[in-house]
């Protein structure tokens, strides 16, 4: 199994939607997402992983913020509060959902 952001970009941008899922595998979610302008995303009920496709911006993760480019690895736990702010318009990223619901434990 392939899967290639700029393919992924460009079946996305055939919807209306800000996200596409990909592929699925056991608890495994992975899907493709490009927020326009605003990230109206409410917190998850799995544990979520981020890797930046391309753009800039600032995430916030909880209480914490930090930056963001194009590579980085981002991890939200299930349940907390986040979003992706002043973002670039090229901005896109990678989403992975994994485990059980209520997120895995420590």
């Amino acid at each position: 199994m392939k899967l290639n952001p700029q393919e992924a970009l460009k079946q996305l941008s055939t919807r209306n939607s800000p996200f596409m899922t990909l592929f699925e595998h056991g608890t495994l979610t992975v899907e493709i997402y490009k927020p326009e302008k605003v990230d109206l995303q409410q917190p998850h009920t799995r544990d979520e992983v981020y890797v930046v496709v391309s753009g800039t911006g600032e995430f916030l993760n909880g209480a914490t913020r930090t930056t963001f480019a194009p590579g980085d690895f981002l991890f939200v736990p299930a349940g907390v509060e986040h979003r992706f702010e002043n973002f670039t318009d090229d901005f896109s990223t990678w989403v992975l959902f994994y485990g059980p619901e209520g997120g895995e434990k420590s």
